[in-house]
């Protein structure tokens, strides 16, 4: 009943905070800080007439109430309506691009969390030699930049003014390429997105890491282990590790939401078409209803990670499941 209960409090208070995301969303492009018609039409000469026929074709004449009704209805069955913009579904623009999004973040949260998982063991195990002293301040450096300044200058380094190593923008050349050759090109258009995120993240996972191992360490059961003469190789694979790459697994999907913020700026950058690209487009051309849709999506995405950490969690370490219910 416990871990019933647990679960249950879980997905309910998920689906309670995507109400929440959904009904603020709701609001924030109508109320704040004004109708989105004003803001439309601020730098054009529209007439009465003009205006209130744009207001009634994005359903704007209507009350809030019936707004806020017929918003949760179309949500809820993907009738997002139409871009400002370009006049296409927004549906069909979101799913042109999100798989390139999911793409980009897939292999840039893999590969930050793997290699992050290594340096955080190999320094941890090693404390005080010359690699963790290295690779500690080599992750704090790399977490406190930011990800746009350090793509402007992998740009500069790879892509463009010196070595030209890459393509700087894009996600393929075009063309006719086909097979293994589309392949290649679409990878050599994903290397410099993909470092960006990768170095991005991967001190933050280090570090995470590092610490979690350092303290598993001191366990008594990790004494014990050493104590009754079993390797080292063995300790740390067995023992210390599995315990301590919790709280990192944990990390990654809580920090879903910084990666997707991050994400935005680099394919701001890069000219990447994902959704990043047309969130930037959207608010220069305050297209407010593909704004809406990549705010809803990225929101919703970040719940349901924080809920896949939660379950995680609480199936890997019980105490919390418990500890959780009674509470």
């Amino acid at each position: 009943m416990g871990t019933l209960g647990f679960i249950f409090r879980k997905v309910a208070f998920a689906l309670f905070t995507l109400w929440f995301v959904l009904t603020f969303n709701f609001f924030l492009f109508r109320v704040m800080p004004s109708d989105p018609v004003s803001l439309l039409t601020r730098s054009q000469r529209l007439n009465d007439e003009d205006v209130a026929d744009l207001k009634a074709g994005l359903g704007l004449d209507k009350p809030m109430l019936t707004q806020y009704v017929v918003y949760m209805k179309n949500t809820l069955t993907g009738e997002w309506g139409r871009s400002v913009r370009s006049g296409e579904p927004v549906m069909d623009e979101i799913t042109e691009r999100i798989w390139k999004t999911m793409l980009l973040l897939g292999l840039g949260t893999f590969f930050a969390t793997a290699l992050g998982i290594l340096i955080g063991i190999r320094g941890a195990w090693r404390r005080g030699s010359t690699f963790d002293k290295t690779s500690l301040y080599g992750s704090m450096t790399l977490y406190s930049m930011p990800e746009g300044w350090l793509g402007m200058l992998l740009i500069l380094l790879l892509g463009g003014t010196f070595l030209r190593l890459f393509p700087a923008a894009g996600y393929s050349s075009g063309g006719s390429l086909t097979g293994f050759d589309h392949i290649v090109d679409v990878g050599n258009h994903l290397f410099l997105p993909v470092l960006v995120l990768t170095l991005g993240y991967i001190g933050e996972y280090a570090i995470v890491m590092r610490a979690s191992l350092l303290e598993m360490m001191g366990e008594d059961f990790v004494q014990t282990a050493r104590a009754k003469g079993v390797p080292d190789r063995l300790v740390r694979k067995r023992h210390a590790v599995p315990n301590a790459i919790l709280p990192t697994f944990t990390l990654v999907f809580l920090s879903f939401g910084f990666i997707v913020g991050g994400a935005i700026i680099v394919e701001s950058i890069f000219s990447y078409p994902g959704l990043g690209q047309l969130s930037y487009q959207a608010v220069n051309e305050l297209d407010y209803p593909i704004l809406q849709a990549v705010f809803l999506i990225s929101s919703a995405a970040v719940i349901l990670f924080n809920l896949v950490a939660d379950l995680l969690y609480g199936y890997l370490d019980p105490r919390i499941r418990t500890e959780g219910f009674a509470r």
